[in-house]
């Protein structure tokens, strides 16, 4: 199974960069972790934000892989614990689709981004940094992984 991140926001820190490849690498090849990065589309005095956002949507739809299942990460989605989150890996694997998961900027998820989720995901009811977002999301999977798999990095 591929895993694509699909996250708003290019240049990235080096620590966001560094965390995330940290844990993508640690994964296994039948559950590999890409991370297919979208521009922040300019802001202007002429383009509001709602259309700036939608444009980062249509983006992020584009770089789904055909016959993913799309789980939008989303303050309003459902909040997993760590061993959820595993389970939902086990049954993702079990589907024998690719998954996609959408990151917004920092306005957040297009409203068609929503839309296309078969499932939304929340991390935590707190405001966090989308470049945070990638090292979080990279690490809870691996973790799920090693639960999956009784790896003892979760212990």
């Amino acid at each position: 199974m591929k895993i694509r991140l699909i996250a708003v926001g290019t240049k990235m820190p080096t620590w966001v960069a560094s965390g995330y490849s940290e844990y993508a690498k640690r994964l296994p090849n039948e559950v590999s972790l890409e991370c297919r990065e979208i521009p922040l589309s300019k802001r202007s005095k002429s383009l509001d934000v709602e259309r700036a956002v939608q444009r980062e949507g249509e983006a992020m739809l584009a770089a789904v892989g055909k016959g993913d299942k799309i789980i939008a990460l989303d303050v309003n989605g459902k909040m997993w614990d760590t061993h959820q989150l595993a389970h939902q890996l086990g049954d993702w694997q079990l589907s024998g689709r690719n998954i996609s998961l959408l990151i917004g900027g920092p306005e957040g998820l297009s409203t068609q981004c929503r839309q296309a989720a078969e499932q939304r995901w929340s991390l935590s009811p707190l405001t966090l940094p989308h470049p945070l977002v990638r090292v979080l999301v990279a690490e809870q999977l691996y973790r799920a992984w090693t639960i999956l798999n009784n790896h003892p990095y979760h212990r």
